[in-house]
C-alpha cells in the first residue's frame, strides 16, 4: 500500500513516547508498504537525522514549525483565533503546500495522521483518513492547568474548551479514529457515541528487550525513573518520588540509591540535598546511556499522576526485565494486573511498602519481572502492532 504518514515531531531520535513509536512503525510497516513520511521539525540541526528515516521511507519530507512556542506573536494569535494554542504552534505554511501538492500528484492509499493537530495541514481529499491519537490532549492539558495558580487556570480555561472543540472535530472529520488504549477509546466514544476507534496500542522499542531473561543473581538497591522532562508529568513524578516517596524509603534502607534520567532532566528537576540521588541528563540519540542505565537498576519507579496515552518507559522496563512500581494512573491502558506483571501504589507510604516488599522478596521479584516480560513480548512488541495497523489501512481502504 502507498502510505502518507503525518507527524508533528521528527521520529528520529527515539527520545520521547511520540518519536519511539513512530519510528518503530515506520521499521515494521516499511517491509510490505511504500511509506510518505512528512514531519514537522522546529530546530535546523534535527535536519542531521534524516538519514535515519530514509532507511524505512520512499520519500521524507521535513517542514518547519516556529521552534519557539512561546514567541509573541504564537500567543497572541492563539487568543484571538478560534484555534487552540496546541494547533497554532504546531502549524506550517510548508507542510500544508507540500501536501496539497502530494495528494494532487500522487495515489496514496491512506492518510495516516498521528496526533489530531497535524490534522489541519489536510487538505479536502478522499483519500482515506486514520488519526492516530496518542492521548487525549484536553485531558492532558486539563492537568496542567489544574496544577497552575488560580489566575492563570482563567486565562487558559478558554484555551481547554477550544482545544476540546477542535479535538472532537477533526475525530469526526477522520475516516477513522485510533487510540492507543481501551481508556483513550472510551473516553472518545463517551464524548462521540457514532464514533468506534481502534486500538493500536504503543509497544517496547525493539533494542530495550532483553534477547532472554534470567534471573538476577544480586539485586542491586537502586530505583530508576526515566523520561522526556520536557513532559510535566515526568517532571511531577520525579518531584513527587523526591520529595515524598525517598523520604519514607530511606527510613528503612538508608543506602538506597535513586536515578532520575532523560531529556532536560537537570533542567527540570529541582536539585536534592540527598547525595543518594543522582539525576542524569540523557542526550536525545544517546540509547546506549539509555539501556546501560536500566541495565545497571534494580527497580523502576513511576509515580505518574497525569492522564492519558500508555507509558512507553514503563514498557521498557517490563522489557528490558526491570520490575514495575506505578500508580493506577501510570499503567491505565496497560494489560497488567496488580501484583502479577506490575505492583500498583498511589501514596507515598504504600510506594515505600510495595518498593519495600520487592526488594526483601527474591521469589516475588522474580515472578514480577518475568511475567512481565512474558506479556510485554507476546502483546507489545512492534511486529505484531504494526501488523494490526495494517490490517487497519486495509479496511478504510475497502470501506471506501
Amino acid at each position: 500500500m502507498k502510505i502518507l504518514m503525518l507527524t508533528p515531531y521528527l521520529p528520529y531520535p527515539p527520545a520521547s513516547g511520540g518519536q519511539i513509536r513512530t519510528l518503530n512503525l515506520l521499521k515494521y510497516l516499511n517491509q510490505n508498504n511504500e511509506i510518505t513520511l512528512v514531519a514537522l521539525y522546529k530546530n535546523d540541526q534535527e535536519k542531521k537525522y534524516l538519514s535515519h528515516l530514509k532507511l524505512y521511507c520512499k520519500s521524507v519530507f521535513l517542514c518547519k514549525r516556529p521552534s519557539n512556542p512561546w514567541h509573541l506573536k504564537i500567543i497572541f494569535k492563539s487568543i484571538f483565533s478560534r484555534k487552540p494554542f496546541l494547533v497554532i504552534r504546531n502549524y506550517s505554511n510548508e507542510a500544508r503546500q507540500i501536501l496539497e501538492k502530494l495528494i494532487n500528484e500522487q495515489n496514496f492509499d491512506v492518510i495516516h495522521a498521528e496526533t489530531f493537530y497535524i490534522m489541519p495541514h489536510i487538505p479536502k481529499t478522499n483519500i482515506p483518513i486514520l488519526l492516530v491519537e496518542q492521548t487525549i490532549e484536553f485531558k492532558v492539558y486539563q492537568h496542567f492547568v489544574d496544577s497552575l495558580p488560580f489566575i492563570f487556570k482563567v486565562i487558559f480555561s478558554l484555551d481547554i474548551l477550544k482545544l476540546k472543540f477542535w479535538e472532537r472535530y477533526y475525530w469526526k472529520k477522520a475516516s477513522l479514529v485510533g487510540t492507543v488504549s481501551e481508556v483513550d477509546k472510551k473516553i472518545i466514544k463517551e464524548l462521540e457515541p457514532e464514533i468506534d476507534p481502534v486500538i493500536i496500542p504503543n509497544g517496547a522499542g525493539d533494542e530495550m528487550f532483553k534477547k532472554r531473561l534470567t534471573p538476577k543473581k544480586t539485586i542491586p538497591f537502586k530505583i530508576l525513573f526515566q523520561g522526556n522532562f520536557a513532559w510535566l508529568q515526568n517532571t511531577e513524578a520525579a518531584n513527587f518520588l523526591i520529595n515524598k516517596v525517598y523520604p519514607v524509603l530511606k527510613k528503612t534502607y538508608p543506602n538506597i540509591s535513586v536515578i532520575i534520567a532523560g531529556q532536560s532532566a537537570k533542567n527540570k528537576i529541582k536539585k536534592t540535598n540527598y547525595p543518594e540521588i543522582k539525576i542524569i541528563d540523557i542526550k536525545p540519540d544517546d540509547i546506549k546511556l539509555v539501556k546501560k542505565i536500566y541495565q545497571q537498576s534494580g527497580l523502576f519507579v513511576a509515580p505518574i499522576f497525569g492522564p492519558g496515552g500508555t507509558r512507553l518507559k514503563i514498557l521498557a522496563a517490563m522489557a528490558s526485565g526491570l520490575p514495575v512500581v506505578a500508580t493506577k494512573t501510570g499503567l491505565e491502558g496497560l494489560a497488567v494486573k496488580d501484583n502479577k506483571h506490575v505492583v500498583i501504589a498511589n501514596t507515598p507510604e504504600e510506594f515505600a511498602e510495595k518498593i519495600k516488599l520487592i526488594f526483601s522478596n527474591k521469589k516475588f521479584y522474580e515472578e514480577i519481572r518475568r511475567n512481565a516480560y512474558q506479556l510485554v513480548k507476546k502483546i507489545y512488541n512492534w511486529q505484531k502492532i504494526s501488523g494490526k495497523l495494517e490490517a487497519v489501512y486495509k479496511k478504510i481502504k475497502r470501506s471506501l
